[in-house]
């Protein structure tokens, strides 16, 4: 006999008439314990585990249905299979709602069962095995991908790969493929780094460049307020792409939905990123044409990120679109004012053009560095994934955008950047007047190791304001962090295993735009 791949209790009153059913089955490596009625199976589940149950929905004396309710009570574990002769779409209705995991009409050949059992007991087994399949081919086509010619489609298309592969691994985490995968997305992202290098400034220039922070609002947003249609703006500050693909089944049953990308500008932080986001601009064209909106204060989204709503309606007015009534912005920090904007909900999807930002993500991601509690829940990025979720499932985001699916208001969904697990100290030397963000520098004389960091010397050719007399940029690749000589130890540690964004790297840079319809 073959390995037992699972035991199965089969409940009929007619079992002796399956009996080559049952040798099939065993022959296939299951083991089968048959009994004819409901009692006598009540009686065994309480004695013995089992894996599987085909149950016999019209039986003398306790029928499937209401054997069906007492061993959920028992075993709320066990898949259930009712195997019946009626084929009335109630009684059909009525056991899918007693929680059964299949439904099978009589006659049943041994094929029909053998394929049912396979799908409930080997579903993992088959799923492991195929991803190991699948991931041992796509790792050589992506290391011989990274190592030719690469256009932004294609680096696209390998971080939505890796992502992709980062969720699959979450639903297997016992296939012990999570250090080659790790270590693949660093080669990915050390050869991404020098993409960005080589290209970033060209693309300022050129007519046909990837879409960018600056361009976003004007390839999926203007085109739809000139239609004359109705659009919620959502920007979930800090979203990475694998957060969104865990984000996104969630919206199945509302939204018809249309995924998208587009690249962060450099440095990937809120007031570089989403300024752009909503002005159309490169941060050195606001500073030019809008100077109050770029005041030379610290980099927080307190001093820099004031003038989000003035930027934005100053794009529509650049763009001769006028919108009656105005567009309306709110920046949600906390949950008092999550639930505030859930309850104007109507209000706000009633506008030409709303735009909401949500700051939850990149607050828990900054938090996490100062929180033993939430560096114990959130140990990682799948961890960071599941957080993301069960926030989003609870939010008011969730609320507003099935609120907006009852409507006929598109809603834009994106990021202003992501983040990526710093784990990687190199040193900086710099002045007292510095930047402190730890992935990305500006100020006079600053310098480090250019293998671990992009130097920029001239930030205009970089789309960056200039910041004074010779100022210069460092950005951090991959997920090195920037420490100081002084007390270098000590910084080393409080910052490695943070979450932390204004470098260059796939995560923080690659981003989804969701274009949502409602159903």
């Amino acid at each position: 006999m073959a390995q037992n791949k699972g035991h199965i209790l089969w409940v009929d009153d007619e079992i002796e008439h399956l009996a080559s059913h049952i040798l099939f089955l065993e022959q296939k490596g299951y083991a089968v314990t048959p009994v004819t009625n409901a009692e006598d199976a009540l009686d065994r589940i309480r004695k013995t585990r089992f894996d599987l149950m085909l149950l016999d929905e019209m039986m003398p004396g306790m029928d499937g249905l209401v054997a069906l309710s007492k061993i959920k009570e028992m075993a709320p574990a066990l898949p259930v299979v009712m195997v019946t002769k009626s084929e009335e779409e109630n009684l059909m209705e009525e056991a899918i709602g007693g929680r059964i995991d299949d439904y099978l009409t009589k006659p049943v050949n041994p094929s029909q069962i053998l394929s049912c059992c396979m799908r409930i007991l080997e579903k993992q087994r088959i799923k492991r095995d195929k991803l190991t399949r699948d991931y041992t081919a796509e790792f050589m086509e992506i290391s011989s991908l990274i190592g030719g010619d690469m256009s932004a489609a294609d680096w696209i298309d390998i971080h939505h790969r890796l992502s992709e592969r980062d969720l699959d691994l979450d639903a297997h985490p016992d296939l012990g493929l999570r250090q080659t995968l790790h270590d693949q997305r660093r080669e990915c992202n050390q050869a991404f780094s020098r993409y960005v290098e080589s290209q970033y400034p060209a693309w300022l220039r050129r007519d046909d460049r990837p879409v960018l922070s600056p361009d976003l609002m004007k390839r999926h947003v203007l085109p739809l307020l000139r239609e004359g249609r109705r659009v919620l703006f959502v920007v979930v500050d800090n979203l990475r792409l694998d957060q969104w693909l865990v984000l996104e089944p969630l919206l199945y049953d509302y939204f018809s939905i249309r995924r998208d990308y587009y690249f962060s500008i450099l440095p990937t932080a809120t007031p570089y990123a989403r300024n752009a986001l909503f002005s159309g601009l490169f941060p050195n064209e606001i500073e030019r044409l809008y100077p109050d909106c770029w005041v030379n204060a610290e980099d927080d989204e307190t001093s820099l990120n004031r003038h989000e709503h003035a930027l934005m309606d100053q794009l529509l007015a650049r763009e001769g679109i006028t919108l009656k009534p105005g567009s309306r912005y709110v920046k949600i920090m906390d949950t008092d004012e999550a639930r505030s904007v859930a309850g104007q909900a109507d209000s706000y999807l009633g506008a030409p053009l709303s735009a909401m930002v949500f700051n939850f993500v990149d607050i828990m991601a900054h938090r996490r560095s100062d929180s033993r509690l939430l560096k114990e829940i959130v140990p990682d990025e799948s961890a960071y994934r599941s957080l993301t979720r069960t926030w989003f499932e609870h939010a008011a985001l969730f609320h507003i955008l099935k609120t907006a699916a009852r409507t006929d208001v598109t809603v834009v969904l994106s990021s202003d950047h992501g983040s990526v697990r710093a784990m990687r100290g190199v040193t900086v030397y710099a002045d007292r007047e510095t930047s402190t963000n730890v992935r990305y520098k500006y100020g006079r004389s600053i310098r480090t190791d250019s293998k671990m960091a992009i130097e920029i010397k001239q930030p205009n050719g970089w789309g960056l304001p200039a910041r004074g007399i010779n100022t210069n940029y460092l950005i951090a690749r991959e997920d090195y962090y920037f420490v100081y000589p002084t007390n270098y130890h000590k910084y080393l540690a409080l910052y490695r295993d943070s979450f932390q964004h204004g470098g260059v790297s796939m995560e923080e840079m690659i981003l989804p735009v969701a274009i949502l319809e409602g159903r």
